[in-house]
């Protein structure tokens, strides 16, 4: 549908091009006005070729303008443009239009000629025969930029994607080079979409979510871009967003990103640059003279360095206090505007006895050092315009720079320190979180079994796209980076000078100043649950909280949709005070799970024989001793739909609170070694779930029931629930309430039904649309909901009465 900006626009710019003029008040109310008319008319099918609509809208617009004239050419485009905007793009093409690494721009001759090329002949040919007529189609150019933007970007580099020109295919020649276009308009600059671009030349996009739906309505209808979504969507609100300066985090980013610029200038003029570098140990500790060995043994002083050794000099495992004062000593030589970062989280860093990215003189080859100078900048080219161009000229430059004696995976990581944001870091407490966390692969097709330039540039394209999904563990590459330093594998050395596993014999010996690193995870509370959208008032979250600590054993029961899961995990961080995935354990229990499963039990080995395996419960238990500062949680979620007594075991007695220590150990059904005794440590944590409504399970024994402490969830619908849903989804609160009042009219009915009851209640979750869905038609949303959800649990409840549940259904969507 057009929008009342869209029909302002139209109307402001044709009153101008008549020699007609109205103030911006009165042009925006018979916006108002069109756009009320137009959402009427345009409800009937083929709106566009009934009979009378063009007199119908003609005489609407006279009621607001009375100048017939005027009304009767307004018309038509206010026709054309709303058929436009309700015509439903299905694919469209963004596209690049530059030849020869950028440098050549055919836009002009593809406007003139009506058509589209691809520049590459071995490139993307897939792509162009996918093509088809009837697609959308658009020129872009895609850029970053920090100034001049018409939101706070708090100085950080923000995407941009520039709209030249849109049209629609034509024809397509079949080979994969050409297609003929109808351009339709073109602005000379573009109008400009940020945050959510690509750098490829070929990029597809379909209607299946807000950010791309908003920009195909950018694109082709002149919908303007909600910025402020974007600067708080997952992917970007570490950046953009809203949140105070006090929570921002990463903010060495806008450091270490001058920086970098700054540093670059000097790839032409380094003789100045290693002198003043040479004046630093006489200045500041944690810095020794460097020297060079062009005969080995023979020390002599280094006179060439490269870009990321320099970044290295304060990157290294060495006091904090020393850090800031060599980055601030070569900050103001460089006249780096930006404050030195205080702190350092997030921030990979070398060992500090191979710090250097190349080797001794007398085993380094004369190009290497100018081979990593190529490699900054090229991965600031790219930075600054990702295109394919820029990216090819990356992985090339990359490729090579592997080949140095004395790189390995801190490329990357020397990549991540000048656009954090940008590029990901490969060291291997990163390597560990991406594969074992994430779930990821992570492609070594380069030298000695590590990436090459394209693996790592997929990898980030891969990353980057989970970013930008709402419940993805993390959203960015400095949140990356930080979690994976507190994700330490029990057979993965965490020592931040762990990083270098080059293999190289060179030794760069320095002072030796090691600090040891820690890294914490995102603080998380009470506010934040509330934050995440919890509709329970904050009393009640601290008394649930103040149950779990007390008993350490909680089950939230409550009827179905009633966020049981979702809070079981909310309270679990709240209780540790963090989001910290390494210390929560979810699992669910079901009818064929057993004791020898959860706690302890023999399982096949690869050898044929059979072991005596820890169960996830046992685990938990060891990882909780070793660990006694840290609160430990394990979620059980639909605990009743297997047997807890017997799943459990002689854990049931053990979960007690006050016969948390060793002296109450037991000794268990399978035992490892000779007296062993067991134990639940304190700080060990369970959290249940319990659906009440499902009539196949069995009650909760009294012996369960007497160590857990019971929670009832109820159904959240209020003033809470329409303001979240309203703030997140633009739906109008009338209808929001409108919506609240017919559910609880169906909640009494069921609440009262003598086979029911309150524990079948309809939940507060099935109408809490989920964050990455965008409603674009609040009632056919909601419509969707009762037809493909709370429809058939209805005819469920009332399965011998399925009359009953019918009219339920229509009562929920009468007159909607």
């Amino acid at each position: 549908m057009i929008t009342i900006e869209q029909i302002k626009e139209l109307l402001g710019t044709e009153l101008q091009a008549f020699g007609l003029s109205e103030s911006e008040k009165k042009i925006h109310q018979d916006a108002q006005f069109l756009h009320a008319v137009l959402k009427k008319e345009t409800a009937y099918p083929s709106w566009d070729t009934k009979f009378d609509i063009k007199a119908t809208i003609e005489s609407a617009v006279l009621t607001r303008l009375n100048h017939k004239e005027f009304a009767h050419y307004f018309v038509e485009k206010l026709i054309e443009q709303t058929r436009k905007a309700m015509s439903q793009v299905k694919v469209a093409w963004f596209v690049g239009a530059s030849y020869d690494n950028g440098t050549d721009d055919q836009t002009a001759r593809f406007l003139q000629e009506g058509i589209w090329e691809n520049g590459y002949e071995d490139k993307y040919l897939e792509d162009v025969r996918s093509m088809l007529p009837g697609d959308r189609i658009a020129i872009k150019s895609a850029y970053t930029r920090k100034k001049n933007l018409p939101f706070d970007n708090r100085k950080q580099f923000v995407s941009v994607m520039a709209i030249k020109a849109t049209g629609t295919v034509k024809y397509n020649h079949g080979d994969g080079r050409r297609v003929d276009v109808e351009w339709e308009s073109t602005t000379d600059s573009g109008r400009e979409w940020y945050f959510y671009t690509s750098r490829s030349t070929i990029w597809r996009i379909s209607p299946e979510d807000w950010m791309t739906k908003g920009l195909i309505d950018f694109a082709f209808n002149n919908v303007p871009q909600d910025y402020l979504r974007f600067c708080n969507a997952p992917y970007w609100k570490e950046r953009y967003g809203d949140r105070s300066n006090e929570k921002q985090r990463f903010k060495w980013t806008l450091f270490y990103q001058e920086f970098a610029d700054k540093l670059l200038a000097y790839r032409d003029s380094r003789p100045a640059l290693i002198e003043r570098i040479h004046q630093l140990p006489v200045i500041v500790e944690g810095i020794s003279p460097l020297f060079d060995q062009m005969i080995k043994g023979q020390r002599e002083s280094l006179n060439d360095i490269c870009p990321f050794t320099v970044m290295g000099l304060f990157n290294r495992g060495i006091k904090d206090k020393n850090r800031i004062a060599i980055a601030q000593e070569l900050a103001t030589f460089l006249q780096v505007e930006e404050p030195v970062p205080s702190s350092f989280e997030g921030i990979p860093i070398l060992n500090n006895q191979k710090s250097w990215f190349f080797s001794y003189g007398y085993n380094r080859k004369k190009s290497d050092i100018d081979d990593l100078w190529e490699l900054f900048e090229s991965a600031l080219i790219h930075a600054n315009k990702p295109d394919t161009a820029t990216a090819e000229q990356l992985a090339n430059a990359y490729d090579v720079a592997t080949l140095i004696r004395g790189t390995g995976w801190n490329l990357s990581m020397g990549l991540y320190w000048i656009r954090p944001w940008k590029f990901l870091t490969l060291d291997s407490q990163s390597r560990t979180y991406i594969i074992q966390r994430l779930g990821l692969p992570i492609a070594i097709n380069g030298h000695q079994e590590r990436c090459n330039g394209a693996d790592y540039l997929a990898l980030i394209d891969d990353l980057e796209d989970r970013f930008k999904e709402e419940n993805y563990p993390v959203h960015s590459f400095p949140e990356l980076s930080l979690l994976a330093w507190a994700f330490n594998d029990d057979e993965i050395s965490a020592h931040p000078n762990a990083t270098n596993d080059d293999g190289s014999d060179d030794e760069e010996l320095q002072e030796d100043d090691s600090a040891p690193q820690t890294a914490s995870f995102p603080s998380y509370g009470i506010d934040d649950i509330i934050d995440d959208g919890c509709f329970l008032e904050r009393v009640a979250i601290e008394r649930v909280l103040e149950h779990l600590r007390h008993k350490k054993n909680l089950i939230l029961q409550g009827p179905p949709g009633t966020g049981k899961t979702w809070l079981a995990k909310k309270l679990a961080y709240a209780l540790m005070g963090q989001k910290n995935d390494k210390a929560l354990r979810a699992l669910q229990f079901h009818p064929n799970l057993s004791y020898e499963d959860f706690v302890r039990g023999w399982r096949p080995s690869g050898d044929g024989k059979l072991s005596l395996v820890d169960g996830p419960f046992m685990e938990m238990i060891e990882k909780a001793k070793k660990a006694v500062g840290t609160k430990y949680v394990v979620v059980i979620e639909e605990i009743n739909r297997g047997n807890p007594a017997q799943i459990f075991g002689e854990m049931l007695t053990l979960l007690e609170a006050d016969k948390r220590t060793p002296s109450e150990g037991l000794e268990l059904s399978y035992s490892k070694k000779a007296d062993e005794r067991v134990h639940v440590p304190a700080n060990l944590y369970v959290i249940g779930t319990m659906n009440i409504a499902d009539r196949s399970l069995a009650l909760v024994d009294l012996a369960l029931r007497r160590r857990f402490a019971f929670v009832d969830l109820k159904p959240l619908f209020g003033t809470a629930w329409r303001e979240w849903v309203n703030s997140k989804f633009g739906i109008e609160m009338e209808f929001l309430t409108t919506i609240e009042q017919r559910i609880q009219t169906l909640n009494n009915e069921i609440a009262s039904d003598r086979s029911l009851g309150p524990q079948f209640q309809i939940g507060h979750s099935y109408l809490t649309p989920p964050l990455s869905i965008d409603i674009e038609n609040p009632t056919e949303w909601f419509k969707g909901v009762v037809d493909a959800e709370i429809g058939p649990l209805l005819d469920e409840y009332w399965f011998d009465d399925l009359e009953r549940a019918a009219k339920a259904r229509e009562a929920l969507l009468e007159d909607i």
